[in-house]
């Protein structure tokens, strides 16, 4: 196959999920519903969060910009994949692909971190009490969000000049929903030693490091709460992470999902049907673990509903 020189002619082709006709209108109405519940249950609680003001707290600041960032992960891949559905045209541009690739990775990019940082923030909630309000100030807050911010946006930024440097051939279907930079990397006759090294020294960023943090924190946090005597101090202080350790359980569960299907199987619509979770369920059950799980969101959610 001969390379292809990038112009604005060239496109891809989106598989999706399934070719056969009569499943589009079951998975068209399947996903509407669920970026709907998404996207209104997140923007819920930042709406929560912005006109209470006794939430206006490091943890619910840093669970609002979550609930943006979900908002936004979605965002990226589920309306194109509805739209091509509705229109019965597969087809993403050259431009279109990388860009929503850039921004995919760059909200998964957003979430490991926010998550990370709300780890360290129950860390130091529960370990060093007494300390919290003078090293959970809001300078310290702005920074930790504006570096995740600026991890996830140059990790996106270099995957997407990596891919732009490839040529491709003239096979171009991809077999998932979205443009995924694996799927992509598969596309190209060029030699991909150095984005699969890029890729692999970003996991070690975004991946291990953010999740050792977070399981730093809390062995730290299951240290300090089992040295509580009483029982119902115990369960306050557990209860005030436990919708953190839900999410992060979920987030880091589906993604580890993820990665063990795709290394188990050759079938790319396999993992693509296996990384729905990661990218649609996940952000969709975000809002109800913390409207359930925290008292204080029930109640400020019920008097933003009045």
């Amino acid at each position: 196959m001969e390379p292809r020189n990038h112009t604005h002619f060239q496109h891809f082709i989106l598989l999706g999920l399934s070719e056969e006709a009569e499943l589009q209108p079951l998975l068209f109405g399947l996903f509407l519903s669920m970026y709907l519940v998404t996207f209104i249950g997140n923007l819920l609680i930042i709406l929560t969060i912005i006109k209470d003001n006794h939430l206006h707290t490091p943890m619910y600041f840093f669970l609002s910009n979550l609930s943006f960032a979900d908002i936004c992960f979605t965002t990226t891949t589920v309306p194109k994949m509805l739209m091509n559905i509705q229109m019965q045209n597969r087809v993403i541009s050259y431009e279109h692909c990388i860009t929503q690739m850039h921004f995919f990775l760059l909200f998964t990019g957003l979430d490991h971190f926010l998550l990370t940082v709300m780890a360290y923030d129950r860390f130091v909630a529960i370990c060093h009490p007494l300390h919290y309000t003078v090293i959970m100030n809001p300078r310290l807050c702005g920074l930790l969000l504006l570096a995740s911010w600026l991890l996830s946006v140059l990790d996106a930024l270099l995957h997407a000049v990596m891919v732009l440097r490839l040529s491709f051939c003239t096979e171009l279907e991809i077999s998932h929903f979205f443009c995924e930079i694996n799927q992509i990397l598969q596309l190209a006759c060029s030699d991909t030693f150095l984005n699969s090294l890029v890729i692999y020294f970003a996991a070690g960023i975004l991946g291990v490091i953010p999740f050792s943090g977070i399981l730093f924190s809390y062995t730290k946090i299951v240290s300090s709460i089992l040295k509580i005597s009483s029982a119902g101090g115990k369960y306050k202080a557990f209860s005030t992470c436990g919708s953190h350790l839900s999410v992060v359980s979920l987030f880091y569960g589906t993604a580890f999902g993820i990665y063990l299907s795709s290394a188990a199987t050759q079938n790319s619509r396999s993992s693509a049907i296996a990384s729905v979770m990661y990218t649609v369920a996940t952000p969709m059950m975000n809002p109800f673990i913390y409207t359930l799980r925290n008292k204080d969101i029930k109640q400020a959610l019920g008097k933003l509903c009045s």
